[in-house]
Parts: structure tokens; C-alpha cells; sequence
């Protein structure tokens, strides 16, 4: 009896295991993902900012990421099947806004809008400078990104733009997949080209021709446009990394799920880091902030060089932007080879 309730055990334990296995395969559709086999690379900047410093080995576990920002369509389906409101869409909490008159409070989000006059170059990087081409725009949202009157019109195929860290995690969630970590993020943006200054290579463009959607001309009253796109570009527009990700460089900035804190990297561990514990940013003490990689639009090296893989950046999880979007990991078993 004894021996038929152990063997009984096993046989459970082993359909179990196998069910198991199953369901984390099931937990989300790899179509539209890449495998990215783990390894080990160099994270961080030479020539960055002194929170991407000092570059660090890292290893990691595989990870699937999706070969391409998350778009208004993807992130509509998402908002039809749970009713989901993101933070843009919400009148503000007037407890969050002491001394604000509630009438006062209006939803909407952060919107690029070029000043009217150039700003000297020496002047850019000035303290609080952004303010100049920086407004709150009622009614701004991942609908309408550049405010009342803008649609989502000729873009379903554009990266969702104004999602907070909350409303990335909301869809990652309901569709079985995750932020990536810095680190995750930082290797597979690098597709194997580890210690270059760009995910392509070492040149700003690959025989003559721009590699990413970033800005041409003098910012932020002049953009060329040369790469043929005002604003955001549809998803694919650039031929992907070595890895088969596209616009890791450019378009619109992407949240990880690590909390940001300037010197992690000194402490950070060599396997599978997950991030700080907390959030610090000098900047603006007391104000907890996320990981977000990849630069945008927006980028430029007259202001913004952090379109290249090693470069870093912070915002507050609560606060969409109409340069910033997402995209998603998923852990799980490496594709069977054919």
C-alpha cells in the first residue's frame, strides 16, 4: 500500500512539473518576440553621464523582448478588453496638489512644443532649460498626442506615447509579459555589438544612411527632418539590431522596471541585477523615479545623446510624455530549434 501511495506521489508531482511548465509557456504569445540567449556583456557608458559609469560586467539569464515598441493599436486592444484609464485620462487627486484649487485640476499630459525663438546651443543644458519647450497640455493623452485636436489618425502603427510606468506595467501585465530590466534592456538593445557607441556600430550612420529616428537640425525650433519623420515613426521604420529589435535607438524613450538611483552601478550585482531597492535622484530629492533607455525623437547631440545603448534616464512612474513609451520582456524557455 505504502509502495502504491509513493509511486502515486511521484506520478503527481511529475504531472505537476509538466502542467506547470505549460502554463508558463501558455503565460504569453511569443509572436512579435525575439529570444535573446543570455550571456555576458559590458553595461554602462565610458563617454555618458556619471550615473552610466563605471561600466560593469554583467551576465544574464535568455529573456524574450518584443521586437518592437508597444503601438496605439496593440496598446488599444488592451484599453477595449479591460477599460483601462491611464494616469493622462484621470483628473488629478487635488491631495497630491495641496493648494491647488480642484477646478484648477484638469487631466491631460506633458507635451514637446518647440519654442518660438532658437536657443543658443551653450545654453541648452542650462538648469531647468527643458521648461522652454516643455508644456502641461489638458486633454493630452496616448489618444490625442500632441493635445485637444490631435487623433490617433494614420498612427495605430506609431509607438502609444503618454503611458506612464503604471499603465506600461497595467498591459504588460494583462498580456502575460514584463518591463525588462535595465540590464536586459541595455543587452538586448546592444544586439551583440558589445562596447559600440551605437546599437549599429561606431558611426552615426551606416553607409549614409540614418540608423534611428532622432532629431536633425538645430533643437528644439529646427528639425530637418531628414529622416522623415516630424514626431514619432511607425514601428519597423529602421532596420533592426543585431538581435532583430527595432528602435531601440530613437522614436520614443522606453521604461524598464528598475527603480533609478545614480550610483548603482558601483554597488550593482554581476547576475540578473533587478535594480535599487529605492529611488534617488539629486536632481529632485524625494522624488522616486524609473528607469527609462533608448532616447527618442528628440534626441540630439546638440542636447540629448542618450539614443546610444549605454546612456541612461529618469522620470517619475506617475508622469507620461509624448516621447516616451514601452516595450516587453517575458522570462521563459528558449525556442526549440527546428
Amino acid at each position: 500500500m505504502l509502495k502504491q501511495q509513493i509511486l502515486f506521489l511521484v506520478i503527481w508531482l511529475s504531472f505537476a512539473i509538466i502542467l506547470e511548465a505549460q502554463v508558463v509557456k501558455r503565460q504569453f504569445d511569443t509572436e512579435g518576440m525575439a529570444w535573446i540567449a543570455g550571456g555576458i556583456f559590458a553595461m554602462g557608458s565610458t563617454d555618458g553621464e556619471p550615473d552610466s559609469k563605471p561600466v560593469h560586467k554583467v551576465v544574464l539569464d535568455g529573456f524574450w523582448m518584443d521586437k518592437h515598441e508597444v503601438t496605439n493599436e496593440d496598446y488599444g486592444k488592451f484599453v477595449v478588453a479591460t477599460g483601462y484609464v491611464t494616469i493622462a485620462e484621470r483628473k488629478p487627486d487635488p491631495k497630491d496638489f495641496p493648494g491647488v484649487p480642484p477646478e484648477a485640476l484638469k487631466a491631460g499630459s506633458v507635451v514637446f512644443v518647440p519654442p518660438e525663438q532658437d536657443i543658443p546651443p551653450e545654453k541648452l543644458r542650462g538648469h531647468n532649460a527643458f521648461i522652454q519647450w516643455w508644456r502641461y497640455l489638458q486633454g493630452a493623452s496616448w489618444r490625442h498626442p500632441e493635445g485637444p485636436g490631435s487623433t490617433l489618425r494614420n498612427r495605430l502603427k506609431h509607438p502609444v506615447v503618454h503611458i506612464a510606468w503604471d499603465d506600461a506595467q497595467a498591459y504588460a501585465k494583462w498580456a502575460g509579459k514584463r518591463l525588462p530590466t535595465e540590464a536586459e534592456w541595455e543587452y538586448a538593445a546592444r544586439g551583440g555589438l558589445n562596447g559600440m557607441e551605437y546599437v549599429w556600430g561606431d558611426k552615426l550612420t551606416l553607409k549614409g544612411k540614418l540608423m534611428a529616428n532622432i532629431w536633425q537640425g538645430q533643437f528644439p525650433t529646427k528639425n530637418t527632418e531628414k529622416d522623415g519623420f516630424r514626431t514619432t515613426a511607425p514601428v519597423g521604420s529602421f532596420p533592426p539590431n543585431g538581435y532583430g529589435l527595432h528602435d531601440v535607438s530613437g522614436n520614443v524613450w522606453e521604461w524598464c522596471s528598475d527603480w533609478y538611483t545614480p550610483d548603482y552601478y558601483k554597488i550593482s550585482p554581476d547576475k540578473n541585477p533587478q535594480g535599487p531597492k529605492t529611488s534617488h535622484d539629486p536632481n529632485e530629492p524625494g522624488v522616486w523615479k524609473r528607469v527609462q533607455r533608448g532616447g527618442s525623437f528628440l534626441c540630439s547631440d546638440l542636447y540629448c545623446s542618450a539614443f546610444r545603448p549605454g546612456y541612461r534616464m529618469k522620470t517619475s512612474p506617475d508622469t507620461g510624455l509624448s516621447h516616451a513609451g514601452f516595450r516587453c520582456a517575458a522570462s521563459g524557455f528558449a525556442p526549440k530549434k527546428p
